[in-house]
């Protein structure tokens, strides 16, 4: 997985409650059998016509918006069905990190294994966060995972908090395996030690 220390970049607001899986990913993008052009499925429908043509009043295919980082997003965001390809089409598109109140389960576990970070503040917080990403002059925040801080354009710092252990696979850019491997010394001093103890046991 991508890194993620301090990111830099503009926001997109997405206001509206309960966006989706299938919003994000629609099911014609889960036919392939690998994760190539995923990219053009994230929020497909919203951003082209059935033509093929930029929606233009959607806010990502608009001037200011066009290399998006975060996204600033209503609550319960992801929920619906499990499709990991929702997380793949958004790092693909760009999106580095989330901002909302609250986000679906399984969706937070995707995007956790995948190296999305996903940052839960107050309504307050999105609200100004929100206001921030509709102006395409002062759209740009600054999100400083280490430092557990989201920076805005006008000076003002929302405070966030994550699990610690989600924050260091973030950081190091390592998933599940990764974490386990950390410990490989320690695993196979486990089975050594195992098999000495009990060495009618097939290796």
């Amino acid at each position: 997985m991508q890194p993620f220390t301090t990111v830099t970049g503009a926001a997109a607001p997405l206001p509206a409650a309960n966006v989706d899986t299938d919003v994000i990913m629609p099911k014609q993008f889960l036919k392939g059998i690998d994760r190539a052009g995923l990219d053009r499925g994230a929020f497909h429908d919203l951003r082209f016509a059935p033509d093929g043509s930029p929606r233009p009043d959607f806010v990502l295919n608009r001037p200011g918006w066009e290399e998006t980082r975060f996204l600033v997003v209503g609550p319960n965001f992801g929920c619906g069905s499990s499709r990991e390809h929702a997380v793949w089409g958004l790092l693909q598109l760009g999106i580095r990190a989330i901002i909302g109140t609250t986000f679906a389960g399984i969706f937070a576990d995707n995007a956790a294994n995948n190296g999305l970070l996903l940052v839960s503040l107050d309504p307050g917080a999105v609200s100004a966060l929100l206001a921030r990403a509709a102006d395409p002059e002062g759209n740009r925040l600054t999100v400083d995972l280490p430092g557990e801080t989201i920076l805005a354009g006008d000076g003002t710092r929302h405070p966030f908090e994550i699990p610690p252990s989600r924050k260091d696979t973030l950081i190091r850019g390592v998933d599940a395996i990764g974490t386990t491997l950390d410990r490989a010394a320690e695993i196979r001093a486990f089975e050594a030690r195992h098999h000495a103890a009990q060495p009618w046991l097939a290796r």
